[in-house]
């Protein structure tokens, strides 16, 4: 905890941290950013119809669709930072002694809870790009015509970080031993990549019929 967020440094920065032999940012931080883009994109074909005269029977629509975008942005944008911060907690339980049978019980009570938080970062990642790719199809069906591509590659990006988030919720999974939360993530992720999958064809089929 602590760190500056990675949203405030530059992309070059990230990237170049993200090449590098440290463990984080990793790919659950990359979910996160991947699934912020795509809600950036929802928000931008919403700006590109709004105030419009010929849209103005969608207007409230748009309006709406505007907001929950950029509600989503932002969270994402929050789980860019939380997802290396639930990792550091991880790394931090990993270098606990484990001299005597005290201080290895306590190592794996602080692993433990450190893998949930690992888990649930992704998760909440997943969850909240799903939600990105339900909003690109009323962005491709309502919004400027000539930002239906945007809207299509919203849906792509949505995916795609649902996918990447879920890579990233399996392999924290693998260590936890609580099966409870372990079926009950693993339910709520196939949901998601269910319905992100779905999406994704409607959206893209839409937009390239539209182009």
């Amino acid at each position: 905890m602590g760190r500056p967020p990675y949203a405030q440094a530059s992309i070059e920065s990230y990237l170049g941290k993200l090449a590098s032999a440290d463990p984080e940012p990793g790919g659950g931080s990359v979910a996160a950013l991947v699934g912020a883009l795509g809600a950036g994109l929802v928000t931008m074909v919403c700006d590109l119809t709004l105030g419009k005269e010929k849209f103005a029977s969608v207007e409230d629509s748009i309006a709406e669709i505007k907001e929950q975008s950029e509600t989503l942005r932002g969270e994402l944008t929050g789980f860019i930072t939380a997802d290396a911060e639930a990792y550091a907690q991880v790394a931090a339980a990993m270098k606990l002694p484990r001299d005597t049978d005290a201080q290895k019980k306590e190592r794996t009570r602080v692993m433990q809870a450190a893998l949930k938080g690992a888990a649930d970062v992704p998760l909440k990642v997943a969850e909240a790009a799903a939600a990105v790719a339900r909003l690109s199809l009323p962005a491709a069906e309502q919004g400027n015509p000539n930002a239906v591509s945007d809207a299509g590659v919203a849906v792509v990006l949505a995916d795609a970080a649902a996918q990447s988030a879920a890579l990233n919720v399996k392999i924290n999974l693998a260590w936890i031993e609580d099966d409870t939360f372990k079926r009950d993530a693993w339910t709520r992720i196939e949901a998601v990549l269910s319905e992100t999958a779905r999406q994704r064809d409607i959206v893209l089929a839409l937009t390239y019929s539209k182009i």
